[in-house]
């Protein structure tokens, strides 16, 4: 504790400080003080620690990581999203990616939205059989569906060349 009041005393009062090397301890004042400030300071078991020196992008870039992998932990567990993991298993590729997240993106990504298979799941529609006669499923709607694909849905939906536009991708 002294040694800090010392420290920032010094500070306070513009001291500039050089270091050197000397030979052992031969009664040079500042190396004897500094002897003594770098013994508290091994003996000290309750330094606060400082991160006022760590530059914010570091501690920013750090922070994400570990959300990251923490999100990813949870990712790979849970039993929900099924759908979403087949095009993004991995969280990390997924924060890569630049896409334009629109609702038609993230109904056919999830599985939820204002498709035939979703509405009949929660009884609002009666069938979930397509205009062209068969089941109304994601993977048919991107990728099957005669209808859909004269309008080239896929490219309606994703808008870039990043996005893989089959799951079998991953």
């Amino acid at each position: 504790m002294k040694s800090e009041v010392q420290m920032i005393r010094m500070e306070n009062e513009n001291w500039k400080i050089l270091l050197s090397w000397v030979k052992a301890h031969i009664g040079i004042q500042g190396n004897e003080l500094a002897d003594t400030l770098a013994k508290e300071a091994a003996a000290n078991t309750v330094i606060m620690e400082c991160y006022n020196k760590t530059p914010k992008s570091v501690v920013r870039i750090e922070l994400g990581k570990k959300s990251a992998d923490k999100w990813q932990m949870n990712w790979a567990h849970t039993t929900k999203g099924q759908i979403t993991k087949e095009y993004f298993p991995r969280v990390e590729e997924r924060l890569k990616l630049k896409l334009n997240l629109t609702s038609n993106f993230t109904t056919m990504v999830t599985g939820h939205g204002n498709i035939r298979s979703y509405l009949y799941r929660f009884k609002i529609l009666e069938t979930l059989i397509c205009s062209c006669g068969t089941e109304d499923q994601i993977d048919h709607l991107l990728y099957e569906c005669e209808r859909l694909n004269k309008e080239n849905l896929i490219s309606k939906v994703i808008r870039t060349d990043t996005w893989p536009t089959s799951r079998d991708a991953n």
